[in-house]
């Protein structure tokens, strides 16, 4: 996100954009990639392609037919065909995820994951972004992550639902829907003003309002966490992620490494006879 691109409906280059998916993709490809490094089981269908990828996979609640978009899902395969096969490698150089020198060497060793055909879904990723006007994106926020893992245990009470949620701590924040260009040489941009940390500290304990659950019988979601970071979205500014209150601590039930663990852990428990 440190790298502008062009993002949006106008294809305007920007670090964030709200009506673009690129941070979804980014964040889930993140979980992803460290989901594997943790689940030597997943690593093991993997290999034996006993998964595949999903993209943007359409799923629906058995019980009402709700129907929701989700950014990644790690599925069984099943009959027919994808349009074009893509790798986690793939996926990577096409939504420009940059990635350092060590993630590179971890992501040459781990088992090649493609996209297929879905069949039953086994773990469902979504990934939220509250960047500016906290306070007015809560309910929304809250609304869309909680039907999330309600559509993802109404198709199956198997499936793992996971979902993350970035917050932006910057005081202030170009806002590309207050600013029809984006950053630029001779560009005067309008700022947000934003009250931090209650800003940050108020979207964080609304997600702390959503459900988790202990168990295939409750409702929840199986995964969930918060990251914190600082982005202006000026395009010179580089993101910085927050790791100091009010970020969650390490052990904290929404710290990311928590959420990782837990799923991982989940993952290995639920799949073991697959």
């Amino acid at each position: 996100m440190c790298v502008p691109r062009p993002r949006g409906p106008r294809k305007q280059l920007w670090q964030y954009h709200p009506r673009s998916d690129a941070h979804s993709k980014l964040a889930c490809w993140g979980v992803l990639f460290d989901l594997l490094g943790q689940s030597r089981l997943l690593r093991q269908h993997v290999s034996q392609s006993k998964v595949v990828l999903g993209v943007h996979f359409t799923l629906r609640d058995f019980s009402t037919g709700r129907k929701k978009v989700l950014d990644l899902v790690i599925a069984r395969p099943t009959g027919g065909a994808v349009k074009r096969t893509r790798s986690m490698v793939d996926l990577a150089q096409e939504w420009g995820i940059v990635v350092n020198q060590s993630q590179a060497a971890t992501l040459a060793v781990l088992p090649t994951l493609e996209e297929g055909p879905v069949g039953a879904v086994l773990v469902a990723l979504e990934a939220k972004a509250t960047m500016t006007a906290h306070q007015r994106a809560e309910p929304r926020l809250y609304d869309e992550l909680n039907s999330s893992h309600v559509t993802v245990h109404g198709a199956s009470r198997q499936a793992l639902a996971v979902g993350l949620v970035m917050v932006n701590i910057a005081e202030t924040f170009v806002s590309p829907s207050l600013n029809p260009a984006p950053p630029g040489p001779g560009v005067t941009s309008v700022r947000s003003l934003h009250h931090q940390p209650s800003a940050t500290v108020g979207v964080i304990e609304k997600v702390r309002e959503i459900p988790r659950r202990r168990g295939a019988e409750t409702e929840g979601f199986d995964g969930l966490g918060v990251i914190v970071v600082d982005m202006l979205n000026d395009n010179v500014t580089p993101v910085k992620l927050v790791t100091t209150p009010p970020a969650p601590a390490a052990g904290d039930v929404l710290h990311y490494d928590t959420m990782i663990t837990r799923t991982a852990h989940e993952y290995d428990v639920s799949f073991s006879n697959l």
